[in-house]
């Protein structure tokens, strides 16, 4: 699996995990339940943007979450636009984009031990229902980290793509998408080898 960690002395690196994912998760919900106005989704942009800076991260490192995001931006804008006006498919690309954005926040504060630690934790009141608290919480931190697998994988592969001068545009969902889940069942295999069901 790809390690997003990176090590700093932020106030962000510092904070426990639950904490973190506690305010993902609020932020999450803020920013897609709230009716937004222009206001509000530059606002909401520029939330993500303090974070990252708090983060005390390289601009460079907001910039490249941006560009591997960039397909997610594509293809949300031209689906939406299909069914929806210009103003929603922008308010909703936003949303998505800023979802993600905080998520690889999230990864590139926490390392991954801690993350998967913190959710253990949070899981642990819904074993009385007889669920694994241990794997719901593995199932998660997968799911969290995979975000910027994915949009790394699509860079991957339009970096392929531009090397051989192919151009071919919504095309690019079928290599994503088998390469996506060659990786998942390479997670799969690693989870096997060390004991996991």
């Amino acid at each position: 699996m790809i390690a997003l960690y990176l090590p700093g002395r932020s106030i962000l690196h510092r904070a426990p995990a639950g904490v973190k994912l506690l305010a993902l998760l609020a932020l999450a919900l803020l920013i897609s339940l709230w009716p937004h106005t222009g206001v509000t989704i530059a606002l909401a942009g520029l939330v993500v943007v303090a974070l990252y800076a708090f983060a005390l991260l390289p601009p460079v490192v907001l910039l490249r979450q941006l560009w591997l995001a960039k397909w997610i931006v594509v293809l949300m804008v031209v689906t939406q636009l299909v069914f929806l006006t210009p103003w929603d498919a922008l308010v909703n690309t936003v949303r998505v984009v800023s979802i993600v954005l905080l998520a690889a926040l999230l990864t590139l504060t926490t390392r991954s031990e801690e993350l998967l630690a913190a959710l253990e934790t949070g899981m642990r009141p819904l074993a009385r229902l007889g669920a694994d608290p241990r794997r719901i919480g593995l199932t998660l931190s997968l799911a969290i980290s995979m975000l910027p697998v994915v949009a790394g994988i699509a860079e991957r592969v339009r970096d392929a793509q531009r090397a051989r001068g192919v151009r071919l545009g919504f095309r690019i969902v079928v290599p994503v998408l088998v390469l996506a889940l060659r990786h998942a069942d390479d997670v799969a295999d690693a989870l096997s080898a060390r004991g996991a069901d």
